[in-house]
């Protein structure tokens, strides 16, 4: 495939998508207070990695600007599986917390997957305890990974057509590969499509990321997803990303422009929307909790 120097994709920014999310929210954090009831995002952050401290401090002004609580528990590098249980067990029994969230990665001691198990399904703000994964396989209302939904949100925002589309999503994580594969495929105006899901040790992934309508690079491999993978006028969505220092490398190389119909940015693409769709899950969750009815 030749790639046209000219052509240039239309961009699909997260920012007004998340925006548009953060206003619902603001209305049912109203409601929900107005009820005596204050959401509560916790967290729990393992470590001093400069990174994952940011995350948290993001999220906790995002918390407050919202009117969400963030109460937050910071544990040592060194702390141990029965230290980080504690700190799951505090928050599960805490009627006052609606949604926790661990910040992954967590030091190489401690166990991600079982974190995840001891977090209480009733308050997994990620969506990512195999309960909530089990509903949303079954078509469940549940919390859903933030990022797979923030793709979905970012497509209807954006007026991309889904339903009946062939949909290709390069990478099988459990937070977003398989979890999008799900998503997409169920029966709902945004979604209704045909998915197939492949991985970089598929042996000639290209050929079904060419024929797609839509293609997810999930695979967190910088730059894997090039021009001549996808087929002229195709929507490419970044997902997946890494970070060289302070720098975001994502799935998708910044070529594709060159072909793709439309595509996500380097900056501002997905990310927004994965925020935006955390605070969505924590304050559905507090809803729930609570009996009282979203706004």
């Amino acid at each position: 495939m030749t790639e046209n120097p000219t052509h240039t994709a239309r961009p699909l920014p997260g920012g007004p998508v998340a925006e548009a999310v953060f206003a619902e929210i603001t209305a049912r954090v109203a409601a929900l207070r107005a009820a005596g009831v204050v959401p509560s995002l916790a967290t729990i952050l393992v470590g001093d990695d400069p990174a994952s401290a940011g995350y948290i401090r993001m999220k906790q002004e995002r918390a407050a600007e919202l009117g969400f609580a963030s109460p937050h528990i910071h544990l040592s590098a060194t702390a141990t599986p029965a230290d980080l249980l504690w700190a799951i067990g505090a928050y599960n029994r805490d009627p006052d917390v609606h949604a926790i969230l661990v910040q992954h990665p967590t030091p190489p001691q401690l166990d991600y997957a079982e974190t995840i198990l001891a977090i209480d399904p009733a308050k997994d703000v990620d969506g990512l305890h195999p309960e909530n994964l089990g509903r949303l396989a079954a078509g469940l209302p549940g919390p859903v990974p933030c990022t797979p939904a923030g793709i979905e949100a970012l497509l209807a925002f954006h007026e991309i057509p889904v339903a009946g589309r062939d949909v290709v999503v390069l990478g099988r994580g459990t937070t977003l590969g398989r979890p999008l594969s799900l998503l997409l495929s169920q029966k709902r105006a945004t979604a209704d499509a045909a998915v197939t899901v492949v991985h970089s040790g598929v042996p000639g992934w290209e050929r079904h990321t060419r024929r797609a309508d839509i293609v997810v690079a999930a695979v967190g491999v910088p730059g894997i997803v090039r021009p001549e993978h996808l087929r002229p006028g195709a929507v490419a969505i970044g997902g997946g990303v890494r970070y060289e220092g302070r720098r975001l490398l994502p799935d998708l190389d910044e070529s594709c422009a060159t072909v793709a119909g439309a595509i996500t940015p380097r900056v501002g693409g997905v990310g927004p929307t994965t925020v935006a769709m955390l605070f969505r899950n924590a304050v559905e969750l507090a809803e729930r909790q609570t009996g009282l009815p979203a706004a």
